[in-house]
């Protein structure tokens, strides 16, 4: 019977293709009618751009259709079926119910957040379009859909419109000295008719964030002749129109407007810059779906604030109960009241229950100033260098705890899952030094077994002046922060080597990883402490299966919230 259907909607005149109903029109320019229509043979609902089969619109509809066959990413409008009718060729595609972001602009409707959160959407989609050979040259806020309800939370913007794109390997669109594009949008090089890469994307890109940023181009002038003599310019910086953003995004949104392509940087820098200040900027007005990265910054899911939550009653608990066993603050009811905190206002929380626990141990029935010292030394890194992710500051915890049964050297990979670089380096520094001073409180080997060479606890528990000479001088000065800057650099480079786009590819990639880290641990180890580190062997293999699987498991589901 399926078979029959398929015959007789195939036979029907009045569709497309044999196969599609044309319903309203939805778009028009000068390349086509967009229709919405029906698919007959699946059921469902498709956009339909029916354009003449000759000419330049032909060739663009030809290439748009090669484009994005290679690509597969929720972030670009997929192209289903092309085929040619009575003299019209039409381009099926997935059909978008949404606007474009020059509507939503010109309706006041994007706040600074969704512009953000729209650019790492874009950044995402044309990071995977490049891998794959595509460059897409006409990046611009008409060629952006912003869905009502994105069915990914990666595609909260979608990049359409691949027409004018260029295919490695392919024979270019136009000859040298041709120019494709819309002029207040392209790359100088591109302008100038040279061959074009990937950064003629990122500009663009930068552009669209200017504008949506700024409320203005500033490449567009009152005529295109005037547009052309700003094309190649320095940009006025955005920090001038917009100070009140973050300086760190107007230099990296600046930095993809230089003129030189080298100096512009790449897609993963400007995405770096996105994430760390997604949450600084404002969301008043906001109408575009929350982007991942915002689980761990402004609406985190209660899962996730469980877990830092209980994260940091542990940690309160440990230090009273194990430093301060006689204190006068029960320590399950001091770690109670510190995971509420922490689950109700992350940062204040975090803070409040940190300055509580110091507080005791310094001044306490049972003091143990040298330990407060520790810790105190211990908990002040991680608000600075993880200043606006207070989901994460008990992460680094993570590091003496792995220590503690043997796998301290799985810690890199456990810091390499955050998204942007910042984060990535800063947990494996802030990591390493939270084991070296775990080491001295607990008087145990967790990685180098510094702890061997240091006053027992008991000489120095009540002194701090003594903390300060004989405990952190030498920790500080063994070498062992080479150890850190190792940890922060793993961690930094993790996610480039084990992209989850191949298994084995990943494997390999996790392998080499893993040996350099023990490597280079093991050099460390030799000239800071004369021996191996403990568990080497063990923290590695499971450094790159933790690298291996989370990336995997990550992608599968798209809703991690490893986002910090």
């Amino acid at each position: 019977m399926q078979a029959t259907e398929e015959l007789v909607a195939q036979a029907d005149p009045s569709l497309a293709l044999g196969r599609y109903r044309l319903g309203p029109r939805i778009g028009a320019g000068g390349f086509g009618t967009v229709y919405e229509a029906r698919d007959e043979r699946l059921g469902r609902s498709v956009a339909v751009k029916a354009i003449p089969a000759d000419g330049r619109a032909d060739d663009r509809a030809r290439r748009e259709a090669h484009a994005v066959a290679r690509l597969d990413h929720p972030g670009i409008v997929s192209v289903f079926d092309a085929g040619e009718e009575d003299g019209t060729r039409f381009l099926v595609s997935e059909l978008v119910r949404g606007s474009t972001l020059a509507q939503l602009e010109a309706a006041g409707a994007v706040s600074d957040r969704d512009v953000l959160r729209i650019g790492l959407a874009l950044a995402d989609a044309l990071e995977h379009a490049h891998e794959r050979g595509v460059i897409h040259r006409d990046v611009k806020p008409q060629n952006v859909m912003v869905p009502d309800r994105p069915r990914s939370p990666y595609g909260a913007a979608k990049l359409t419109d691949f027409g004018v794109a260029h295919l490695a390997g392919d024979e270019p669109l136009t000859r040298t000295g041709d120019v494709v594009g819309t002029l207040a949008y392209m790359a100088p090089e591109q302008a100038a008719g040279e061959r074009v890469d990937e950064r003629c994307d990122l500009y663009a890109l930068g552009l669209v964030l200017y504008e949506g940023l700024a409320g203005v181009n500033p490449v567009r002038a009152g005529s295109p002749a005037a547009t052309l003599r700003r094309v190649g310019m320095a940009q006025p910086p955005l920090g001038k129109a917009r100070g009140d953003l973050p300086a760190d995004l107007c230099a990296a949104i600046d930095r993809t407007l230089l003129p030189l392509p080298d100096e512009r940087g790449d897609l993963a820098d400007l995405a770096d810059a996105l994430a760390e200040t997604l949450p600084e900027v404002s969301d008043e007005g906001g109408t575009v779906a929350l982007h991942p990265l915002e689980d761990a910054y402004a609406m985190p899911s209660w899962s996730v604030r469980a877990a830092a939550a209980a994260a940091a009653g542990a940690l309160v608990l440990c230090a009273l109960a194990g430093l301060v066993p006689h204190s006068s603050l029960p320590a399950l009811a001091a770690a109670a009241a510190a995971a509420l905190l922490v689950a109700l206002l992350p940062g204040g929380g975090w803070l409040v229950a940190a300055a509580a626990t110091i507080g005791v141990m310094t001044f306490g029935t049972e003091p143990r100033v040298g330990a407060a010292l520790l810790v105190f030394l211990a908990v002040a890194l991680p608000p600075l260098a993880l200043r606006v992710v207070p989901l994460a500051w008990s992460v680094p915890a993570a590091a003496p705890a792995l220590g503690l049964v043997g796998l301290a050297g799985a810690f890199p990979a456990l810091a390499g899952t955050a998204r942007s670089a910042w984060s990535r380096a800063a947990l494996g520094v802030t990591g390493l030094w939270w084991l070296l001073l775990a080491e001295a409180l607990l008087g145990r080997t967790l990685l180098f077994g510094l702890a061997a060479d240091l006053p027992p606890r008991p000489d120095w528990d009540g002194a701090a002046s003594i903390v300060a000479s004989e405990v952190v001088r030498p920790l500080v000065t063994s070498g062992a922060p080479l150890q850190a800057v190792l940890w922060g650099v793993a961690a930094l480079v993790m996610p480039w080597l084990v992209r989850g786009r191949s298994l084995s590819a990943d494997i390999v990639g996790a392998t080499v990883w893993a040996a350099g880290l023990a490597g280079a641990t093991v050099s460390i180890g030799e000239a800071v402490s004369g021996s191996a580190p403990k568990g080497l062997v063990a923290g590695a293999l499971a450094a790159g299966i933790l690298a291996v699987g989370w990336r995997w498991v990550y992608g599968a589901t798209e809703e991690a919230d490893l986002s910090y």
